[in-house]
């Protein structure tokens, strides 16, 4: 018990025999137990540790010795942070993109200027919020009575790490981490109108049946026109970079540098090219035209961009370069065709002419390979005369400065037409539209700190685990929330809003890359569809790492949600209510759950997976989770157990949530903390009930009274928690004692006032 010798302590002697804890040490300070924990990047992270030591029987009358930890997390506040720079960083590109959409007909410029007025509006509101954010200094953790507010709406509720570590006499040492956070959700957008899940649904129905004025894009298809939006922002100026590497070796006249060169710009264009391959850039075209002042059009456009509104009969105006779309009745909708494959061509004839150059420098006979399937566009390369002692910069810097153009003028027209497809969505329904994105943010910000702290902490403990890490890079990792939630009142909103929140984390990716600076603290980029969450560690751990991480492969998550309701307010539920919203999270995920078990067995090497199949039959937890899911059977917490069990045999990051991670967090955790020990390091059948009374204690967090605040340090007065003496839940199952109840609680009112 050195430990303890480290920071204050209070000893609590009881007695064994008197079906007490055998043992309970309280202490500040932090864990010291392995040589990792020490590791600065963890310890950036963790702060505010709380530990508890316990000392329980063993099944043979020896003892194991655990340790509870509790640690707050400064990515409470980090995270959401980083996020909200990043999306108002988005917005305001997006509001210059619809700027720059050119001319549009009055009513296209019109709804324009609406939205601009509202989105301008938006960043406002987001710069506010992060300005308020950099002011917060104090608690490294939002507690549960601020959830309420406008300020810390983005940062996640009483976010922690719970943490068990086991000492027994027969296994090694373990460590058992728990995520304890509050449910991602929007409270101060209130839940009058549902969460996420609802409000998401119907604004799509309402937009599938919207009148002419607006074209009708699917999520899908506005997801994809910003995923390539995105991919033109970053792929052009990398083209751009490698042409200029290009010429660069063409000058120093190195043939070995010219075809590295030439590698990497025919990479990053065929890329490009293949970015530009769908239909929607093509739909989305022919809908710009027709919003532009005389645009006509011989027939509608295709059928993925929906229902157009009538087409402006006006005269044509003359055609102008600048402009996107040339002006003219009869619109070629093959030209766009013509102006895409040039990038091609313009990379072919560059191809040609380094396969020319390098093969005349050498003496040989036979072209290469690549100019053998580019020799139909090689003809402006055929018109150049080249000689040996020629400089190479000045025969390529005419076909660099082509292909820049081309790509130029592809980039300015899918650029306008894509913008076009998000004005739709954003154009449809103001302010609402703006305001369900702003609360998906809120909820995806809470959830994500939560998943970035789970996610460093696992790095953390399994670093030094070969099988682990190869599990990370080769089929991601899964990520298992258990949610406490009922099905009634406020918290079905909730719900709903955790549900999406726990959803889009798909979206997010995590790279491993060295630190090279006292700053560890994990950095994201990207955009709302896409994010990666660049995690630093020392350089003597990053060396140690495989080498696809090393070089920046990207490591995924895959997130399921099972959520089981046990408060009273779900038995109403379940007698007077609806739980079917329960029941499709429960299925939705379980499959979810199930693909992921599927890729697992297939892409792990058979030794590893043997190692798992010892331990328990993995296919037999999820057939058995399964029977529970359909079963429907009230409060099965069974469901709870076998998912989190699962989880921890998958080498998973656990969450435990409810409203406020508070009393059905802690009771949940401690549960399965004393459940571990009981099935995993033999803990006496006799002291099960006794462990978790003891690890429930309140003399174990401090000898607090019952009406302390655990939560803000604050002593309350000592009042009864209910003004009557009687609990109403009891009294809504009998009509005749809720008749009863009104009637004396009208006749104390009356009482009361007289």
């Amino acid at each position: 018990m050195g430990e303890i010798e480290d920071g204050e302590a209070d000893n609590i002697t009881t007695d064994v025999q008197g079906q007490k804890c055998a043992l309970v040490c309280e202490c500040s300070a932090p864990e010291s137990v392995s040589r990792k924990d020490n590791l600065p990047f963890l310890n950036a992270v963790l702060k505010n540790p709380v530990c508890k030591l316990y000392r329980f029987p063993t099944s043979d009358n020896k003892w194991m010795q655990i340790r509870e930890q509790m640690s707050e997390s400064i990515l409470s506040f980090h995270i959401p942070k980083e996020l909200i720079s990043l999306q108002i960083k988005e917005d305001l590109c997006r509001n210059q993109e619809l700027k720059e959409l050119g001319e549009l007909s009055p009513h296209w410029d019109n709804l324009r200027k609406n939205v601009l007025t509202h989105c301008d509006q938006m960043v406002n509101m987001y710069q506010d919020i992060l300005t308020e954010l950099s002011k917060e200094t104090g608690s490294s953790f939002k507690s549960s009575s601020s959830k309420g507010e406008k300020t810390l709406e983005f940062v996640p509720i009483n976010l922690h790490l719970q943490r068990m570590h086991v000492h027994s006499p027969h296994l090694k040492d373990a460590l058992y981490d728990v995520i304890t956070v509050g449910a991602p959700a929007a409270h101060f957008q209130g839940f009058k109108n549902g969460g996420l899940r609802k409000l998401l649904h119907r604004f799509e129905a309402e937009r599938r049946n919207t009148g002419y004025q607006f074209i009708y894009y699917s999520p899908e298809n506005t997801a994809k026109a910003k995923e390539v939006l995105s991919n033109i922002n970053q792929l052009q100026p990398l083209i751009a970079a490698h042409a200029d590497l290009l010429l660069n070796s063409a000058s120093q006249h190195s043939p070995d540098s010219l075809k590295n060169s030439l590698k990497m710009l025919s990479e990053k264009t065929e890329l490009f090219v293949h970015a530009f391959k769908d239909q929607l850039v093509r739909s989305a075209l022919l809908a710009l035209y027709t919003a532009r002042p005389g645009g006509v059009l011989k027939k509608p456009p295709s059928p993925q961009s929906g229902t157009e509104e009538s087409i402006s009969q006006d005269p044509p105006l003359p055609v102008r370069r600048q402009d996107s779309i040339p002006h003219h009745s009869d619109y070629d909708e093959e030209e766009w065709d013509r102006v895409w494959a040039n990038v091609g061509k313009s990379l072919n004839c560059i191809i040609a002419m380094v396969d020319k150059l390098i093969e005349r420098e050498s003496g040989g006979e036979g072209s290469s390979t690549s100019s053998k399937d580019v020799e139909k566009d090689s003809s402006p390369v055929d018109s150049i005369i080249t000689h040996p002692k020629e400089d190479w910069y000045e025969q390529l810097y005419p076909l660099i400065l082509t292909l820049k153009d081309c790509m130029g003028e592809v980039v300015n027209r899918a650029k306008q037409s894509l913008t076009f497809v998000l004005l739709q969505e954003l154009a449809y329904s103001l302010p609402q539209c703006l305001m369900l994105t702003l609360r998906r943010d809120i909820v995806f910000s809470q959830a994500l700190a939560g998943l970035v702290c789970g996610f460093i902490i696992k790095l953390h403990t399994s670093l030094y685990d070969p099988g682990f890490l190869e599990q990370l890079h080769t089929v991601g990792l899964i990520v298992q929330y258990e949610g406490l939630l009922s099905t009634y009142s406020e918290e079905i909103g909730m719900l709903e809003d955790m549900a999406v929140g726990i959803s889009d984390l798909k979206k997010v990716a995590f790279k491993i890359i060295e630190a090279t600076s006292n700053d560890v603290l994990p950095v994201i980029t990207g955009r709302r569809e896409h994010y990666v969450v660049e995690v630093k560690v020392p350089a003597r751990v990053f060396e140690s790492l495989p080498l696809q991480i090393k070089e920046g492969q990207l490591l995924h998550v895959h997130p399921v949600l099972f959520n089981v309701g046990i408060n009273e307010q779900q038995t109403l539920a379940e007698r007077f209510g609806d739980v079917s919203l329960q029941e499709s999270i429960n299925q939705e995920n379980f499959e979810l759950l199930k693909e992921y078990y599927t890729v697992f067995m297939e892409k792990m090497p058979p030794d590893y997976i043997s190692h798992f199949q010892e331990q328990n039959d993995l296919k037999g937890l999820l057939e058995n989770l399964h029977q529970n899911i359909q079963a429907k059977k009230r409060k099965n917490v069974e469901i709870m157990w076998l998912a989190a069990t699962i989880c921890r045999k998958l080498n998973g990051i656990r969450f435990t949530c409810c409203k406020s991670a508070k009393d059905r967090t802690s009771m949940s955790v401690t549960l399965e903390q004393c459940s571990i020990l009981r099935d995993e390091h033999q803990l006496h059948k006799d002291f099960f009930i006794r462990a978790l009374d003891c690890m429930r204690s309140r003399q174990t967090q401090g000898a607090l009274n019952e009406s302390d605040d655990p939560e803000t340090g604050c002593l309350t007065d000592n009042k009864p928690t209910s003004r009557h003496f009687y609990p109403v839940a009891l009294l809504l199952v009998s009509s005749h004692l809720l008749v009863v109840w009104l009637i004396l609680s009208l006749a104390l009112l009356l009482a009361k006032y007289q």
